[in-house]
C-alpha cells in the first residue's frame, strides 16, 4: 500500500511540474527584439561608387545658377558641421575636417559665423556645384543660440559671408552683413534640419517650435525641406553593432515621431551616422549619406528649375 501511495504522489508531482512548466511557457512573453524581420526602407548597399559618380556628374538644371545651396540648421550638438565634414570626406576619399566641429557634449554651438563650405575637385580652386551653409545651433532660451530670424534671412539670401551671429539681436537691413538685393545664388535651394536621434525625446518644446517656424517660412518661399537624423549609433545598440541594421531597427523606425514634431514627411527623413571615431571611410556609412545627399540635390534642383520658370 505505501508503494502505491508513493507512486500516486510521484505522478501527482509530475503532473503539477508539467502543468506548471506549460503555464510558465504560455504566460511568459517572448523576449523583445530590436529589429524587424526585413528592412522597412530599401537601401542600395554596395552601390556607393554608382551614387557618388552621379553626384560628381551633377550639373544644375538652371543654367543661370552655378551651384545649388544647401542650408543646415538644428539644435546645438546635432552634428551639422560634422555632417559637412562627412560629405567632403566621401568626395575626397579620406577623412577630412572642412568645417570646424566640436564634441556633441560641449553644450553650446561651435559655429558662430555664416560660412559657405565648398567641395573641392581634384584640381585646386575647382569645386563641385553643391555648396553648404551651417549656422549656430538653436537653443530654447532667448539670447542663446542662433536667432530664428537670422535663419529666415539666410533662406532669402540676405546674409553675407562671414556674418557673426548675435543671439541677442537678429540681422537688420542697416547691418553691414545684410544683402539688400540677393541674387538667385545667394538664396537657399534646400533646407535641411539636422536632428540628433539619441536626444529627440529630450529636445525642448521651444527649440521644436523655432524649427517649425523656420520650416513654415521656408515653405512660404517654396524651398524644399528634409531632415537628417544623426547619432543613430548612440540611439540604437543594434545600429551601433552593425550600420546595416539601420532600416531594420525598431528604434530608428520611430523617426515617425520626428515627422510629427516637425511636420516633415517620413520619406524626407534620412538617418545617417557621422564619422566621429573612425579614421578610415566605411562604405556602408557612406551609402546612407550619399542617398540622403542625392535627395538634397534632387530637391534643390527641382527648386532651381521652378525658379527659372517663374
Amino acid at each position: 500500500m505505501p508503494v502505491i501511495w508513493d507512486i500516486i504522489e510521484f505522478l501527482r508531482d509530475l503532473i503539477l511540474w508539467i502543468t506548471g512548466m506549460w503555464l510558465f511557457k504560455s504566460t511568459t512573453p517572448p523576449m523583445p527584439t530590436e529589429v524587424f524581420d526585413k528592412e522597412w526602407r530599401i537601401t542600395p548597399w554596395g552601390q556607393k561608387e554608382v551614387i557618388l559618380q552621379k553626384l560628381k556628374d551633377y550639373v544644375p538644371g538652371n543654367p543661370q545658377i552655378k551651384s545649388i545651396r544647401v542650408f543646415l540648421h538644428g539644435p546645438v550638438g546635432a552634428g551639422k558641421s560634422s555632417l559637412i565634414n562627412f560629405i567632403n570626406s566621401v568626395f575626397q576619399g579620406h577623412i577630412t575636417s572642412l568645417a570646424l566641429a566640436d564634441s556633441a557634449i560641449a553644450g553650446e554651438s561651435f559655429t558662430i559665423k555664416y560660412q559657405t563650405h565648398k567641395i573641392e575637385k581634384g584640381n585646386h580652386g575647382i569645386y563641385y556645384p553643391i555648396i553648404f551653409n551651417d549656422v549656430m545651433g538653436l537653443e530654447e532660451r532667448s539670447g542663446k543660440g542662433v536667432h530664428k530670424d537670422d535663419i529666415i534671412n539666410a533662406l532669402k539670401g540676405h546674409v553675407k559671408e562671414g556674418y557673426k551671429f548675435n543671439p541677442m539681436s537678429p540681422l537688420s537691413e542697416d547691418d553691414p552683413g545684410y544683402i539688400k538685393i540677393p541674387s538667385s545664388e545667394d538664396r537657399v535651394h534646400c533646407l535641411v534640419s539636422v536632428m540628433p536621434a539619441d536626444k529627440m525625446a529630450f529636445l525642448r518644446e521651444g527649440v521644436i517650435q523655432k524649427m517649425r517656424d523656420i520650416r513654415l517660412a521656408a515653405a512660404d518661399m517654396g524651398i524644399p525641406q528634409m531632415v537628417i537624423l544623426t547619432r543613430v549609433d548612440e540611439a540604437c545598440p543594434s545600429v551601433r553593432k552593425d550600420i546595416k541594421n539601420i532600416y531594420l531597427s525598431k528604434y530608428i523606425k520611430e523617426i515617425e515621431k520626428c515627422s510629427i514634431q516637425l511636420g516633415v514627411p517620413v520619406n524626407c527623413i534620412f538617418p545617417v551616422r557621422n564619422y566621429h571615431e573612425e579614421i578610415d571611410l566605411d562604405k556602408d556609412m557612406d551609402v546612407l549619406l550619399l542617398k540622403a545627399l542625392k535627395q538634397m540635390v534632387d530637391f534643390g534642383d527641382d527648386f532651381l528649375k521652378a525658379m527659372e520658370q517663374s
